[in-house]
């Protein structure tokens, strides 16, 4: 039966209305992404096909163009729509780091940073450049290692760090295995960086190590 024949309250974009988001299934709200299905089944149909095909919303939105594409009513333009949707969220995010103080919102910090890192399928060393109200000032993917690893170099994040006229730094950076547990090899890079920018009268408040849901703080370990 085509959506339009549904009741009204089943439908997605009017439940929407009368709900709110958050009383969609991932389903529901991935249909009104895709808008149309394709014969014999409705967009839910699809979502629904789709979500068990990759196996969650989030293999789902991670999948790369040629994956998703190979699907039977999908194509470069529903790609394009779920990746913008992507980049919103996550500059919607940073938006609101920008006006606040990061550390009277490490919830914010948090998800920020996850979505920004875990789906990387390699090594990604990150670092949020501050002010002196703990105000972002930009957040720069500075290194990229393989799966193993990523070589980061001190002087470049000093020398960064001292472009954005930084006065304090929060490192971030993924494990693509999805165990955010910090290292050995972690813990000494994160002192040594510190040392460096102490040189510079640079203030390390922070390293979040980036797995599949979760993200570690050296902070809150009594790591730094």
């Amino acid at each position: 039966m085509p959506i339009n024949d549904w009741p009204q309250a089943e439908r997605p974009r009017e439940k929407l209305l009368a709900k709110g988001p958050a009383a969609l299934s991932d389903a529901e709200l991935l249909a009104i992404f895709l808008r149309t299905g394709i014969n014999g089944k409705t967009a839910v149909d699809l979502a629904r096909d789709l979500l068990m095909d990759f196996g969650d919303l989030r293999l789902l939105i991670e999948a790369d163009a040629p994956a998703l594409c190979k699907t039977r009513g999908l194509g470069p333009a529903k790609y394009v729509q779920i990746q913008a949707a992507i980049e919103l969220g996550k500059r919607y995010l940073e938006t609101g780091l920008r006006h606040q103080d990061v550390l009277a919102n490490p919830k914010t910090t948090r998800d920020y940073l996850l979505a920004q890192l875990r789906a990387y399928p390699h090594e990604v060393f990150a670092c949020l450049f501050l002010n002196n109200r703990h105000h972002v000032i930009s957040f720069d993917k500075m290194f990229n290692g393989t799966i193993d690893g990523a070589s980061v170099y001190p002087r470049e994040v000093v020398k960064r760090a001292l472009g954005h006229n930084a006065a304090a730094i929060i490192f971030a950076h993924n494990h693509p295995s999805g165990v955010a547990e910090p290292s050995a090899a972690d813990i000494t890079l994160t002192r040594r960086l510190k040392t460096a920018l102490e040189l510079v009268d640079i203030r390390v408040l922070d390293h979040f190590v980036i797995g599949n849901n979760e993200a570690v703080s050296f902070a809150e370990r009594g790591l730094l």
